[in-house]
């Protein structure tokens, strides 16, 4: 229902105007009177009605007055006039106020319905008119940021989209840059993830960066559009920021692509210069942010200027030998001089794949063919660090297999030298150039450092030590021993006072002590 204000000075004319109206079948309800232009404005300003019936001619302020006070202060209050005869005409200029409504005195209850109900389907049809321009306006709201999302991805990737557009788009999304210029963020997810670490990573972003233009997904990559700021330093202290929350809550590392500085109109020509960013990431690594000036060189032309300059059989000699540290410092010397080359990235690919497959033959058949199923995966590796990574675990593997084989055939070689000093204790010949010689056919030099490896001592030392040990068995066996046949026995030949300086050094006696003493 509708709320009528009445105004005349006449109490007659409000009170039969009053009871004779059907006010609800009009679709209203008289909310009040007024006995001039004053009372009336009073009373619209605590009680605001829908539509004012108001006379002319009033003491304090007239009719026209009180129309025109309306329309300053209260414009959407329908406002109907009535006057007498000889009043029309000048009631007329009561239209530069918004008076459409006249009645002439004196007017029955069928004229004063007939405008009452006029009045009502002008305000329904305005309400309903509100209504939809509101609900249109808050369906645009809900679906503006999908048309912004949309925008940047056309725009960027869109030949067909031009600075007409941005125009068009730039009222639409109500952004004003003016001469301020824009950079272009792109990130990009490093490792397995789900769509909704895109939105993640994209909320993330918004909400930390400051003066957010545009953002989208593009692909697997989520692009921000942010002003430029007078500071780089603090845009940078802010990606580092969205990295380390991202990192922290979901586990995933992000790589960054900063675009340089330009108008917002050449977004297309930065979203390409971020792409080119992101293809340095396989020397840069996961986890970095990367700009146009941390790839300036590193270009195919430059790869092309020279090769890789690394010793293959160096690095397959220390996997062969069982050496894993050196072997381990050798792959890191070989991924280094990748990067260090800058190549492209399959020709990079290529030299990784040919290392690769001198070492894998290296290994047993079964460990061949089970890396060589995992070629793929190798290939499909995107930074060079992760292929440095998937590398040294085989490598490793290849290295300790050989080490195990080398430890085992070494402990057999060993075993073998024990049991022929054993077996030669008496003979002055025993020694470490004899051993290798005579009867294992091998270098001296190398047998006597794997001795010394597997069992912690010299050679001679152990000669001694077992021909020492074996001497005070016999003593203890016979006690009427006689020193010189002991010295006869255990290869000190006809040298007795030599045995009993040996004897001593490693039993802490003399044989003739050792013997009164037990």
């Amino acid at each position: 229902m509708y709320k009528v204000l009445l105004v005349d000075d006449e109490r007659i004319i409000l009170d039969g105007i009053s009871r004779i109206v059907d006010w609800e079948g009009a679709g209203t309800v008289l909310a009040g009177t007024a006995r001039n232009g004053i009372e009336a404005y009073e009373f619209v300003s605590v009680n605001r009605p829908d539509i004012i019936i108001s006379d002319i001619k009033m003491p304090g302020m007239d009719g026209l007055q009180l129309a025109a006070k309306l329309h300053a202060d209260f414009p959407d209050i329908r406002v109907v006039l009535l006057s007498g005869f000889g009043e029309f005409e000048y009631a007329r200029s009561a239209m530069e106020y918004g008076v459409k409504h006249y009645l002439l005195k004196p007017c029955n209850e069928n004229k004063i319905m007939e405008v009452l109900q006029e009045l009502v389907g002008e305000l329904e049809q305005e309400r309903e008119s509100e209504q939809f321009v509101r609900t249109m306006r808050e369906g645009l709201e809900k679906v503006l940021p999908y048309v912004k999302e949309q925008f940047l991805k056309e725009f960027v990737t869109n030949k067909t989209y031009g600075n007409r557009d941005w125009e068009y788009y730039r009222h639409l999304f109500r952004v004003d840059l003016g001469s301020r210029h824009v950079r272009l963020l792109l990130f990009h997810l490093d490792g397995p993830f789900e769509f909704e670490h895109l939105f993640a990573v994209k909320n993330i972003a918004e909400e930390l960066l400051d003066k957010t233009v545009l953002s989208s997904t593009v692909g697997d990559h989520v692009l921000i559009v942010v002003e430029d700021p007078e500071e780089l330093s603090v845009l940078l202290e802010r990606i580092g920021n969205i990295r380390e929350t991202f990192l922290r809550y979901y586990r995933i590392d992000l790589t960054i692509a900063l675009s340089e500085a330009d108008v917002i109109t050449r977004t297309r020509k930065l979203f390409k210069q971020t792409l080119e960013c992101l293809n340095y990431r396989f020397y840069l690594g996961e986890g970095s942010v990367i700009t146009e000036r941390d790839i300036l060189g590193l270009t195919t032309e430059s790869a092309e200027s020279g090769d890789l300059n690394f010793n293959e059989e160096h690095l397959m000699l220390q996997i062969k030998t069982g050496r894993w540290e050196e072997a381990s410092r050798e792959i890191d010397l070989f991924f280094q001089r990748i990067a260090e080359l800058r190549s492209d990235i399959a020709t990079s690919q290529s030299y990784v794949i040919q290392l690769f497959m001198a070492m894998i033959r290296l290994g047993n058949s079964d460990d061949m063919s089970r890396y060589m199923d995992q070629m793929v995966k190798l290939m499909q590796l995107d930074t060079l660090q992760a292929i440095q990574a998937f590398f040294k675990e085989a490598a490793e593997h290849i290295t300790l297999l050989h080490y195990e084989q080398t430890k085992t055939k070494n402990s057999a070689i060993v075993s073998k030298v024990i049991d022929i000093v054993n077996n030669h204790l008496g003979d002055p010949e025993l020694s470490l150039n004899w051993v290798a010689h005579q009867m294992l056919y091998m270098n001296s030099d190398y047998l006597g450092k794997l001795f010394k490896k597997e069992t912690g001592e010299k050679f001679s030392n152990y000669v001694m030590k077992t021909r020492i040990s074996k001497a005070i068995d016999l003593i203890e066996q016979n006690r009427d021993i006689k020193i010189f046949e002991l010295a006869e026995q255990l290869g000190f030949g006809d040298n007795p006072q030599y045995f009993s300086q040996v004897f001593k050094k490693y039993a802490g006696c003399t044989p003739s002590e050792y013997m009164k003493s037990n």
